[in-house]
């Protein structure tokens, strides 16, 4: 591990001394690389720099112990010497966290579906809530969203919507997402009061640039048609929405939400594109099922993850174990703490199967 952190700051120097070459401004795409290799090398540069700060410290505080008499001075280096001993244990871990091997897909962009399944218009409903949620939590990482396509129920709930969050590392929060939510509440149509329950799926997919998956149009029919609506600015008068068929899979792609015909197409063309790389990823998933189950619920899009139970205000991520008694604050997009729990456990399995392998 310490000759690759070594490698690392070596590394990170020639990149420094690169990015101050008069030149490199000139040619963006090797700008562009450059910063982004540097970003992603500081954190681990800057995380072994303190641990060899902390070692040295230790180093220091042992030899000046040695030869203290003064029993006040020797009290303050035992202090300094227990501290900088707890913190080397930290960065130890922090290290071998930062050194995991990073998902390439984690600084992209995502498309979400999100689909009413059981239930009905109370599935339908739920629906339209979740992907409110999703963007507030997007609005709080100052990410941009952008609607895709939408069918609604007519009475304010979604049969199925898919919406791009456009954002730095969007991704790598979101990826744990997928997979069935499902909500226990009374429905405001149940005049029994009884408790139900529906589902819905939720699907993130990282956006495919055409380098990551190349489309071959001659395996895609366009269908024009005339948008439809609610009313107001949903109905068009000219034939501008689009409906995209991927003849080889049968997938079926419909965008209204612009006026103009080429942008639906465009967004239409951009929806497959990362759908297809997502079921590739899926099939990488399942050749190598050992490495999807050291994950947390990455793969399988029929996994129940999540219950919402209204009743109790509390939310529960089944895969972590994780129960918190704020579901209002969640619905308003406040995902950041279940993120962060998904992302730990999901570093100590990969630590934990690293260590396997290494055995």
């Amino acid at each position: 591990m310490f000759d690759k952190l070594e490698d690392i700051l070596v590394r990170l120097e020639e990149i420094l001394n690169e990015l101050n070459e008069p030149t490199v401004a000139n040619d963006t795409a090797r700008f562009q690389k450059l910063m982004k290799e540097q970003s992603e090398l500081q954190p681990i540069a800057d995380a072994y720099r303190e641990y060899k700060e902390c070692k040295q410290t230790v180093e220091d505080s042992l030899s000046m112990l040695e030869g203290e008499s003064d029993e006040e001075m020797k009290e303050m280096l035992k202090e300094e010497l227990s501290e900088a001993k707890k913190r080397i244990e930290e960065l130890e871990q922090e290290l071998k966290i930062l050194l995991l091997p990073k998902d390439p897909n984690d600084g992209k962009n995502v498309i979400v579906e999100i689909r009413a399944g059981a239930g009905g218009d109370e599935a339908a409903l739920f629906a339209a809530e979740i992907y409110r949620m999703y963007v507030k939590y997007a609005e709080s990482q100052n990410w941009r969203t952008e609607m895709l396509s939408l069918n609604e129920n007519g009475i304010g709930g979604f049969k199925e919507v898919t919406f791009m969050i456009n954002g730095q590392g969007a991704y790598s929060k979101l990826k744990y997402e997928s997979g069935v939510h499902r909500v226990q509440r009374v429905p405001e149509t149940e005049s029994g009061g009884r408790i139900h329950t529906s589902t819905i799926t939720v699907a993130i997919m990282p956006e495919a640039e055409e380098i990551d998956f190349e489309l071959d149009l001659n395996d895609c029919k366009f269908d024009v048609f005339r948008a439809s609506g609610n009313g107001g600015q949903c109905v068009n008068t000219t034939d501008s929405a689009v409906r995209l068929t991927h003849i080889p899979t049968g997938i079926v792609i419909s965008c209204q939400d612009e006026k103009s015909q080429l942008k639906n197409k465009e967004k239409a063309l951009k929806v497959l594109r990362s759908r297809l790389y997502d079921m590739e990823l899926q099939k990488r998933h399942d050749a190598e099922a050992e490495a999807r189950r050291s994950q947390v619920g990455t793969g399988d899009r029929s996994e129940k993850i999540r219950t919402y139970n209204f009743p109790q205000g509390r939310v529960t991520d089944h895969r972590i174990k994780l129960t918190l008694h704020k579901l209002d604050s969640v619905m308003n997009g406040d995902l950041q703490e279940v993120i962060d729990s998904l992302t730990a456990a999901d570093q100590m399995a990969k630590l934990a199967k690293q260590g396997m392998a290494e055995q």
